[in-house]
């Protein structure tokens, strides 16, 4: 039986995504800072400032961790919380999900494929005298469906200070209008669309973790990566073990920062067109006009972060009694919600450790020299494209041999997946780049 706004193939699916791209015209135009509409440089502090003093602010942070590094650098400080949600409806007793081909001006190739909702509380509450924002009712009004996850997720503690964005999928039985650049598909199909460069979106990515695990199509009993995975997901959890290691890692761990004017970062400066690292390394702030006819404001300009180069997000696996595990690793960053997050195994932009220089995280060269045959997931993937440039993480997924040591530095947990799914249910757990790279694991899982 066919429904209407039901994506039933891959085939289907990039007929419709490229038919949305042709159907709009964006335009993204990179433009010196101080030319940007509507945004200001505070003369006091160097601060980029909205004229409304709403959105967000790119300011300065000075950073220290108890017995780590100190360290200053430019930061987007944006303290309201906005909403992803994901809508879910079963056809025929298969679970769909309602996502948008999404234009952000950061996205390298411009359109991705979002969450249903994916909105700033400044969008939604129409700041901007925008349109109103499609499907929001479903998740600000407990009354339209059935919550399956709902917590308050943080954003990437390297660029955002404290950010944070209520994550909701919400299961409904209601029939609803399928509007244009909005389709339902269903999980195994975005499983097979995770494997595809920059197409799934980094808040679709996250928000997915939070999904209930898919059956499996390997038989727990199989003895393959498949089967090790089931397994995995359903042996015995035991989180509370998992939780007193990292309470313990987090209670040692001081975080001091306070935010300082952007013209006093040391280390950086501006130029005529960018605040950018005196060495030409970590990231700039640039500035950009948009045109897109399809979102709630048909044009604007804003301040975004650029990474310099792209970075690695790894998650290494092995095999213990015949069940999967993950390596994570406790990380705090300058903008950390609460001090410590658990991060993927390898989270860093290789070219920031090039030889001779500073010591490289600890794994990254096993991750970059795993043979094929080893490396279970593979793809690229853009980070949030409404305030960063192109920018773009390799995620990989790596099953470890037997000779990859079960005892592991202090700061890293094994865990396994059922033990991740569910700490990811609540806030303050995993980071981001773990929420991302842990849909891509999970999408490992049908066929």
């Amino acid at each position: 039986m066919s429904y209407d706004g039901v994506v039933t193939s891959s085939e289907q699916f990039h007929r419709w995504f490229a038919e949305r791209g042709r159907a709009t015209d964006y335009r993204v135009k990179e433009v010196p800072l101080d030319r940007l509409t509507g945004w200001h440089t505070d003369p006091d502090t160097g601060n980029l400032v909205h004229h409304t003093g709403r959105f967000y602010t790119v300011e300065g942070v000075q950073v220290s961790v108890r017995d780590g590094a100190s360290w200053s650098q430019p930061i987007i400080v944006q303290p309201e919380i906005g909403i992803l949600g994901v809508l879910a409806k079963e056809f025929d007793g298969v679970p769909h999900l309602l996502m948008q081909a999404k234009m952000e001006p950061g996205n390298i190739n411009t359109l991705q494929l979002s969450p249903t909702v994916q909105a700033t509380y400044s969008n939604y509450t129409r700041v901007h005298q925008g349109n109103p924002v499609p499907y929001l009712e479903h998740f600000t009004d407990p009354r339209r469906g059935r919550p399956l996850a709902d917590a308050l997720q943080s954003e990437q503690g390297s660029w955002f200070l404290g950010k944070r964005n209520r994550n909701l999928i919400v299961e409904t039985t209601e029939d609803v209008p399928v509007r244009d650049g909005f389709r339902w598909i269903s999980r195994a199909l975005l499983d097979e669309l995770l494997a595809v460069d920059n197409l799934v979106n980094m808040d679709a990515r996250c928000v997915l973790a939070a999904l209930p695990p898919a059956p499996a199509f390997a038989a727990p009993d199989e003895d393959s990566f498949a089967g090790a995975l089931a397994r995995s997901a359903t042996a015995p959890a035991h989180p509370a073990t998992l939780l007193s290691r990292f309470t313990a890692l987090k209670s040692r761990r001081q975080l001091t920062r306070r935010r300082i004017p952007l013209r006093e970062v040391a280390g950086w400066h501006r130029t005529a067109d960018r605040v950018v690292h005196d060495g030409g390394r970590y990231f700039s702030v640039l500035g950009v006009d948009v045109e897109a006819g399809d979102r709630e404001v048909p044009s604007w300009s804003q301040p975004l972060l650029a990474p310099a180069s792209r970075g690695l997000i790894a998650l290494v696996t092995r095999r213990v009694d015949g069940v999967l595990k993950v390596l994570l690793q406790a990380r705090t960053e300058a903008g950390t919600f609460d001090t410590m997050e658990l991060g993927p195994t390898v989270q860093c932009a290789p070219a920031n450790y090039p030889a001779g220089g500073p010591p490289r995280p600890a794994f990254l060269d096993e991750v970059l020299r795993a043979p094929a045959g080893h490396i279970r997931f593979d793809a690229v993937h853009s980070e949030e494209g409404g305030r960063f440039h192109h920018a773009e993480n390799r995620y990989l997924v790596v099953e470890a041999d037997d000779a990859f040591p079960v005892d592991v530095p202090e700061g890293y947990l094994w865990a396994t997946l059922g033990e991740v799914s569910e700490l990811v249910r609540h806030a303050h757990y995993l980071n981001v780049e773990a929420r991302s790279v842990l849909t891509c694991l999970h999408s490992l899982r049908t066929p």
